[in-house]
């Protein structure tokens, strides 16, 4: 990936968590120049950008690195952020049933993963899924980063 794509640092505060969150994620080279990128990774903890978007970022001397500072444009895709409640729930099984839909997820240990929903995909199916395990208390899931188009699919139904 080093060639196309490079790591960029993310600071901003986590809903979430309830405090502030640094994550490095990658993205690919748009136009270093203008510092514009387009993230090729699914975030963790919520900060306001989804896979594909472009931002802007730059280099800041405290941190020794490129830094994101704003997101440019929005490309419909979202990021769902699921926690298993229910001690000892395998949550492989919903994301199976998510990747069935195609859509993706990276966990982050046992308990919390992050769906990334492409804007193809109609978020209703996403969301009845992601209701149903709610509903029984396994789980909790928050949406921070909700396309307009996925808000749309759900005023659909």
């Amino acid at each position: 990936m080093q060639e196309t794509h490079t790591k960029i640092l993310f600071k901003y505060y986590s809903d979430l968590l309830e405090e502030n969150v640094v994550e490095t994620m990658w993205a690919e080279i748009v136009d270093l120049e203008k510092g514009l990128f387009k993230l090729d990774n699914i975030p963790f903890f919520g900060p306001l950008i989804a896979t594909d978007d472009l931002f802007y970022a730059e280099y800041d001397e405290n941190e020794k690195r490129l830094v994101y500072r704003e997101t440019i444009e929005s490309f419909g895709n979202s990021i769902i952020q699921v926690v298993i409640l229910e001690k000892g729930f395998d949550k492989e099984i919903i994301r199976e049933k998510l990747s069935a839909i195609n859509c993706l997820s990276e966990g982050l240990n046992e308990t919390l993963f992050a769906v990334e929903v492409m804007r193809d995909v109609d978020y209703s199916l996403v969301k009845n899924i992601l209701s149903e395990y709610e509903s029984q208390d396994i789980i909790d899931f928050a949406e921070p980063c909700l396309s307009d188009k996925h808000r749309a699919d759900l005023l659909k139904n």
